[in-house]
């Protein structure tokens, strides 16, 4: 869904058939701004923009995606007609809100993994309808999306692996099924179970549930015998220990908490008096 779209249903789901007030509100020009009221990183824009399209807003920034704002700090000002505005109040808080608080929420992982050239990932653990504007926010804050559904990567999980009895035979056959460009990714939750992986041609293998030593001696193995395959950790990875499992050697680690996970901070809309 094109954000146009999404922002569409979004506001009409709040909307309803017309906001009441609007039978009733003044006929002038209204201005308000956006206070933050604790820090965070700010995230929208693109949705926000779209919405003011939609309302005939017009939208100054003080704060663009991905800049960090404290408590206090405007980050945006809004002029319209004070029917639309009020309007759009809730649908644009909540847009606001939403990929603000999830930006917010992956940033300290990645300043815990600077300097050690690992991506940090997203999952397909999202909340239903909102996969592109939750994976939209975790870009903001520098993190970079995982395939976005199935049908962009073929992924190999244990559910899969238990209906298949031979896995180098099952990767022949996909290869031929599959887009030339698309990348294989298996899912492993002991350093045999990846060496297999990498024996069978796996583009990736995801270390799962592994332990800091077994990361280490699947990277080993990587390195020595399969040096163009990724690697990818998964499972159990903390903002605390996140770093411990990137020296290891990996390429990317995929967290789903980083989206789930993130608490809403708080911004509120005030009018210009």
């Amino acid at each position: 869904m094109i954000i146009e779209e999404f922002v569409k249903e979004v506001l009409l789901e709040d909307i309803g058939r017309g906001d009441l007030f609007g039978r009733i509100a003044p006929a002038k020009e209204a201005e308000a701004y956006i206070v933050a009221k604790s820090a965070g990183i700010a995230a929208g824009e693109p949705y926000l923009e779209a919405l003011a399209r939609f309302c005939k807003l017009e939208l100054d920034w003080k704060k663009r995606d991905g800049d960090r704002f404290e408590e206090g700090d405007f980050l945006l000002k809004i002029k319209g007609s004070a029917a639309d505005l009020l309007a759009a109040e809730r649908t644009l808080l909540n847009m606001l809100l939403h990929a603000s608080s999830i930006a917010t929420h992956v940033q300290p992982y990645i300043k815990a993994l600077e300097g050690t050239g690992v991506l940090l990932l997203d999952t397909r653990k999202i909340r239903p309808m909102l996969r592109n504007f939750e994976k939209y926010a975790v870009r903001v804050a520098g993190a970079v999306n995982h395939r976005m559904g199935l049908d962009d990567a073929l992924m190999l999980k244990d559910t899969h692996l238990s209906l298949i009895e031979d896995l180098p035979a099952f990767l022949k056959k996909a290869r031929k099924k599959i887009p030339f460009t698309t990348k294989i990714e298996i899912e492993c939750e002991s350093v045999e179970a990846a060496a297999k992986a990498m024996d069978a041609g796996a583009d990736i293998v995801m270390c799962d549930n592994m332990a800091v030593s077994q990361i280490r001696e699947t990277v080993l193995y990587r390195n020595e015998n399969f040096p163009g395959t990724l690697l990818e950790a998964s499972g159990n990875i903390t903002l605390e220990n996140i770093r411990e499992y990137a020296k290891t050697g990996i390429d990317a680690i995929s967290s789903g908490s980083i989206i789930h996970q993130s608490k809403w901070i708080d911004l509120s809309m005030k009018i210009s008096s």
